[in-house]
């Protein structure tokens, strides 16, 4: 994509996608390229009179890099890395799309309910994967937002576990985590139960998360410190015993991309600001025990948050 400080923005393809750009990038010009994307660009930045160019930095290879280079030198052209520009347009929601965020996520817990209701031992955790996301794009989902992370028992300690032919046992913990591209927006959960009888430790341990996720939720407000709602849910952990066992940052932004800022990290020292959403999602994980993960998604308002999510599978202690 090509966007001039004045006039249409260019989005330059190439024949196997000329048909799906005319009929979705309504605004744009398309250009196609034949001989390559840089080819095009040498031709096309002086009849646009371009003379810094800057690019997302991020998202560049080394050697496409180079190739820009190589191309921006030839036609006396500046480049300007940019780093996360467009990212920090995306932080802020608009209450458009919030709905649609709510959608996204209203749907991944439709089609979690309707496969938690199959489940059953013998099932593996590939088993369990393929129905979540057969299921969502039967549902109407455009795609998984991610990987689907099913795991069992002492595999849930993992917390970016990769679906195995584990088989299912009786009594046996289920970590799965799973979100969907719906209208282009994302959304992002995490449930933790057992199939069959659970034990006593298994209570006592999603208490503690569940409480962790409750005083993390109540710390989000506009104004709030990021690495301070961190730790209003890490405290809660590590006062029952289990600190050393959460390792990772109690959350993240999602929206067109399901990792976006802000950063819910210890080193995070900046603001929430309204309109922001977020996922609140403590974990516990133990490698000789499993793991336990409980996720949901927020907006962050002027006097607090709104929760997205209305499943309550695992939440209601």
């Amino acid at each position: 994509m090509l966007i001039p400080k004045k006039g249409k923005p260019w989005l330059l393809t190439d024949f196997r996608f000329a048909l799906q750009a005319e009929e979705e990038a309504q605004g744009f010009t398309v250009e196609l390229y034949k001989k390559g994307l840089y080819a095009l660009l040498k031709k096309l930045l002086p009849t646009l009179n371009v003379r810094r160019l800057g690019f997302e930095s991020h998202y560049f290879l080394h050697s496409s890099v180079g190739k820009l280079e190589e191309m921006a030198e030839n036609i006396k052209v500046e480049l300007v890395p940019l780093l996360g520009l467009v990212e920090r347009m995306r932080v802020l929601k608009t209450e458009e799309e919030i709905k649609l965020i709510k959608k996204s996520v209203l749907l991944n817990e439709q089609i979690f309910q309707s496969v938690h209701k199959t489940l059953t031992p013998g099932m593996t955790e590939i088993d369990i994967a393929l129905a979540l996301e057969q299921t969502m794009r039967k549902m109407g989902a455009e795609e998984p937002s991610f990987e689907t992370i099913v795991a069992f028992g002492t595999n849930a300690a993992k917390p970016h576990a990769v679906p195995t032919n584990r088989v299912l046992k009786n009594g046996e913990i289920v970590l799965i985590d799973m979100g969907l591209v719906l209208g282009g927006y994302c959304s992002d959960m995490t449930r933790t139960f057992v199939v069959g009888k659970p034990k006593k430790k298994f209570f006592q341990r999603l208490r503690v998360v569940r409480k962790a996720q409750l005083a993390g939720t109540k710390a989000i407000r506009a104004g709030a410190i990021c690495r301070d709602v961190d730790q209003a849910a890490r405290k809660v952990i590590t006062d029952a015993g289990y600190g050393d066992f959460f390792g990772h940052s109690l959350g993240h932004g999602v929206g067109l991309a399901v990792h976006e800022a802000p950063g819910l990290g210890s080193r995070n020292r900046k603001k929430l600001r309204a309109g922001m959403i977020v996922t609140i999602e403590p974990g516990i994980y133990l490698p000789e025990w499993g793991g336990i993960r409980l996720e949901n998604m927020a907006v962050v308002r002027e006097d607090g948050c709104e929760v997205l999510n209305e499943d309550t599978t695992g939440l209601d202690l």
